[in-house]
């Protein structure tokens, strides 16, 4: 006989091995799809969205004797994004699905989905890399200044300003906006901060616009070589800068696949659309500054 408390030591084999809770790793909410000018390509009209844009004539002095002869030539520009498709497939296997923790399975379903919208706004960012001209430069302290430059030169552009109505923003990596929070609150712990802005920066963080730009932070913009990081200035919205044009509607597919691992189901997920940069050169300016993570 054995004596002595029962513990769960004791009946080990009696406990069973259960996972209480399951999450799946979250995203960066991305911020391309926000900013954009989306546009559709229509069925039936070919492989590309095009847009057609015409050059500006100018007006000439005359007088009661001048006889014009010498009309002007009307110039277009074609602007064409053309749709390209990227897809996943997921296999699960009926003896999986039978034995899996039920909180598990219902967190995976969204794994798939997450993966095209990462993907989606990845390629829209590609845009601040192609982009004509770059603000600040490698190994660069980040200041309100190059915010404020890009929104200016964008505002002022000689060759074509904006549409109205269209919104300023600058899509940075979350270091980015550190540099310009340390710009804001470089006189903490010296004097007292006033209170306005510099203030509000120090309690809260950096938020709303800097410079006429709306501050928009995207955790995708990855570190690159040398510790840089490389956001966007830019003329968003409707008319903007930034066209994404999606192509085929997004689609999810399951099919039955009896054959495989004793029988399962593959889901398929498939989306086609590209990004496109209108009035290229004019509306939109890359910013890269040093990326490097911060200490204090």
């Amino acid at each position: 006989m054995t004596t002595g408390s029962t513990t769960t030591g004791a009946l080990a084999e009696s406990l069973d091995d259960i996972r209480s809770a399951a999450r799946i790793v979250r995203d960066h909410v991305g911020q391309m799809e926000s900013t954009a000018d989306m546009q559709t390509l229509g069925e039936g009209i070919g492989a590309s969205w095009q847009e057609i844009s015409y050059d500006q004539l100018t007006a000439q002095d005359v007088t009661e004797s001048t006889e014009l002869d010498n009309p002007q030539q009307l110039a277009d520009n074609l602007l064409t994004v053309t749709p390209s498709m990227i897809q996943i497939e997921t296999f699960l296997t009926d003896n999986l699905v039978a034995k899996m923790n039920r909180k598990g399975l219902a967190e995976t379903g969204g794994l798939a989905m997450s993966a095209i919208r990462r993907r989606k706004n990845a390629d829209g960012l590609a845009l601040f890399a192609s982009a004509g001209t770059t603000l600040a430069g490698t190994g660069t302290t980040l200041t309100s200044g190059h915010i404020t430059a890009g929104v200016s030169r964008i505002l002022a552009d000689a060759n074509e300003p904006p549409p109205d109505g269209t919104t300023m923003y600058f899509v940075a990596h979350g270091y980015q906006l550190k540099d310009l929070e340390d710009e804001l609150n470089a006189g903490a712990g010296t004097y007292p901060l006033p209170a306005g802005l510099s203030e509000d920066v120090f309690r809260n963080g950096l938020r709303g616009q800097v410079g006429g730009a709306l501050i928009k932070v995207d955790g995708n913009i990855q570190v690159i070589t040398g510790d840089d990081v490389r956001g966007g200035v830019f003329a968003g919205g409707k008319g903007g800068a930034v066209v994404r044009v999606q192509g085929m509607a997004l689609k999810v597919e399951t099919y039955r696949r009896p054959m495989r691992g004793g029988g399962g189901d593959s889901v398929f997920i498939r989306d086609d659309y590209a990004w496109g940069e209108r009035s290229a050169g004019n509306w939109l300016y890359g910013v890269l500054s040093d990326g490097t993570a911060p200490t204090s």
